[in-house]
């Protein structure tokens, strides 16, 4: 009877012990979910209950339930602005992959200031947005004292437009968005590089492998995971830029700039459309949220 009782306290002290552990991470986790509540989900609700409503100002008056989806889905902005955005998504893939990875593969042959290098590397990362998009904003000044123009200048060269070319437009952005996020991409690859192991490489060499088959060979296909998640993260990424088109060129020349963020902030803040804008917003979600999950569902099919 005693080891019976025993036996039963131990449980019972083990479920008590088991549930003090819970309540306390729920405890710790209160912060977090309160501001995930108030300040990401309170937001989007608000937003998506707001976009089936006509509003006056912020005001909302009528229920007119999916009228300004409607109106947002037939408007020839917003058709410009999707084409915009896939046009960002493309140079995105044709300038912003290779960098980080090549920095990536030439950090990892360094043997000497190593650290250093990843620090120099990683700096622009640091910048903020605003403060990065303002400087790109003086290299592609179309302006004789813009700093490409000086140097085009110098060399004999005519000044170009840059920002005000329709078709450099998202290019020279996306370069912009290149050099401030590349660094975080590139600490990924590092990573990941870091955990082949040197007997391949070696065993390659003595096989009479050189640089370039090694790296077709051994490093990309360890990466291709790893670069497979950071393909898809950096389309989600540029489905939601803001920053940069707002401060470089606002959109222009001729709404060629234009994204479905800034469509949605212009709509709300300078046409006063609070419905159309919410609406937008809302179709934005939910191709954002289809594509993150497209990204955890690829995620765990790798891990797997």
């Amino acid at each position: 009877m005693k080891t019976k009782s025993n036996v039963k306290c131990r449980k019972i002290g083990s479920k008590l012990a088991v549930l003090k552990n819970e309540t306390l991470m729920w405890l710790l986790l209160l912060p977090t979910v309160f501001t995930l509540i108030l300040c990401h989900w309170n937001p989007i609700f608000r937003g998506m209950l707001t976009s089936l409503f006509q509003t006056r100002g912020f005001k909302l008056v009528e229920f007119v339930g999916l009228l300004n989806f409607k109106n947002v889905l037939t408007d020839t902005m917003f058709l410009q602005t999707l084409s915009n955005t896939f046009q960002y998504v493309f140079w995105s893939l044709v300038i912003g992959v290779i960098p980080p990875l090549a920095i990536a593969i030439a950090v990892n042959e360094v043997v000497h200031f190593k650290q250093g290098f990843k620090v120099l590397t990683y700096l622009p990362a640091v910048a903020p947005a605003l403060a990065a998009s303002i400087i790109w904003m003086n290299i592609f000044s179309p302006s004789s004292g813009g700093m490409l123009n000086i140097f085009l200048n110098w060399i004999g060269l005519p000044a170009s437009k840059w920002l005000l070319n329709e078709n450099l437009t998202i290019p020279l952005i996306v370069i912009s968005m290149t050099w401030k996020g590349y660094g975080a991409t590139m600490l990924l690859y590092l990573s990941s590089l870091q955990s082949v192991s040197q007997d391949l490489y070696e065993a390659a060499t003595i096989d009479g492998a050189g640089v370039w088959k090694r790296l077709f060979k051994i490093t990309i296909p360890h990466l291709g995971p790893t670069m497979l998640l950071m393909l898809v993260n950096q389309i989600i990424g540029v489905f939601q830029i803001f920053d940069q088109p707002l401060v470089m060129t606002d959109g222009g020349p001729n709404n060629a700039s234009l994204t479905l963020g800034l469509t949605s902030y212009k709509m709300a803040f300078s046409y006063m459309q609070v419905d159309r804008s919410m609406a937008l917003g809302t179709v934005s979600f939910f191709i954002l949220l289809i594509a993150t999950l497209f990204y955890f569902w690829m995620q765990k099919k790798l891990e797997d």
